[in-house]
């Protein structure tokens, strides 16, 4: 409650509607901070596209009309992109007011020493399209930044194991800024036995980071994964053993498969 900012509170006392993601929520922060007597309107990720045309015909009225998410920014996987690209579309204005960000206190409290990071969100709910996500993240020198949801939890960080490695280093930072807020880092390795430990450490909104991909130096391939690449090419096609090799010895795709193909030519 006391994240928000004074500006904020200015902007939800002088808007005449305000707009929030669950009227109750946003009803309990303004009945907290003693701001009475609004309008809301329910906007959220099922219904933002005719919320969006109630709100420009507001805005048409010469009304002023604040948006609300229940913990976070909104447009930062949470609704309102959309509304603010159909409000800008109609030529009104749209002005930003900072606010609490999951991702960005994380980042501040981890302690993860890459310069830059990429926030993805909310990687796919199934296990087969996560991996995939994963796969295409796999060489990145950033800190990667995702949410995940507590039924999710487990299968997200064992995935994570799997496709980036025992090594790497995860922070786990559970319910920030909120009472039962935990922030705990370790190896991927680590994470699952963590999690495990306590019951409570599987409650609650989860931001985790990723530490950054070790650059590789380019047209190196360890003996090792060379080896496992010459086995796959034996029984398997090309483009099977090179994904089957990426997956295993986590060097580029591009590597292996050019690796690959000097291969076969020399057979």
């Amino acid at each position: 409650m006391r994240d928000i900012s004074l500006r904020a509170l200015d902007v939800l006392n002088s808007a005449d509607t305000i707009a929030a993601e669950d009227t109750r929520n946003s009803s309990h922060l303004l009945t907290h901070h003693g701001i009475s007597a609004k309008r809301l309107l329910a906007l959220h990720q099922h219904n933002e596209r005719a919320a969006a045309e109630k709100i420009i015909a507001l805005l048409a009225q010469g009304e002023s009309v604040a948006l609300v998410t229940d913990a976070g920014t909104p447009a930062i996987s949470d609704p309102g992109a959309l509304l603010v690209n159909d409000v800008r579309a109609a030529g009104y204005r749209v002005i930003p007011v900072p606010g609490a960000s999951a991702a960005v206190a994380a980042l501040s409290a981890g302690g993860l020493l890459a310069p830059h990071f990429l926030f993805y969100g909310f990687l796919p709910n199934k296990a087969a399209a996560r991996r995939k996500e994963l796969h295409a993240l796999l060489e990145f020198p950033y800190t990667l930044v995702f949410y995940e949801a507590p039924h999710r939890i487990q299968e997200c960080v064992a995935d994570l194991q799997a496709v980036l490695g025992d090594a790497r280093e995860i922070v786990l930072a559970r319910e920030i800024t909120k009472m039962f807020e935990n922030i705990h880092r370790c190896r991927l390795d680590e994470a699952t036995a963590w999690l495990n430990s306590d019951p409570n450490n599987l409650r609650g909104e989860f931001v985790l980071l990723i530490s950054a991909a070790t650059p590789r130096a380019e047209g190196l391939i360890s003996a090792e994964a060379e080896q496992i690449l010459r086995v796959l090419l034996e029984d398997l096609p090309l483009k099977q053993a090179v994904q089957l090799a990426v997956k295993i010895s986590g060097v580029a795709r591009n590597e292996l498969y050019q690796l690959a193909l000097t291969l076969k030519s020399s057979d």
